[in-house]
């Protein structure tokens, strides 16, 4: 029986701190949130084109190596 209120202790101690850590955070406010949002849309972007010009070149190139 210990154990389980053992147990329960550190289950209550968890959710206790987790939600006093959480009254700590500094939430971003909505600038910044649409900020961020379009920064990583830009980036994702970014490497898609990037990712797919290397996909065509090195396409181009087995091609031109295995069909001469």
């Amino acid at each position: 029986m210990s154990a389980v209120k053992a147990g329960a202790q550190a289950a209550t101690k968890y959710l206790r701190d987790s939600y006093n850590e959480m009254r700590n955070v500094v939430w971003p406010n909505r600038r910044q949130v649409i900020m961020h949002t379009i920064l990583v849309i830009v980036f994702s972007v970014l490497i898609a084109l990037f990712l797919g010009v290397l996909d065509m070149i090195f396409a181009f190139i087995l091609e031109k190596v295995l069909i001469r």
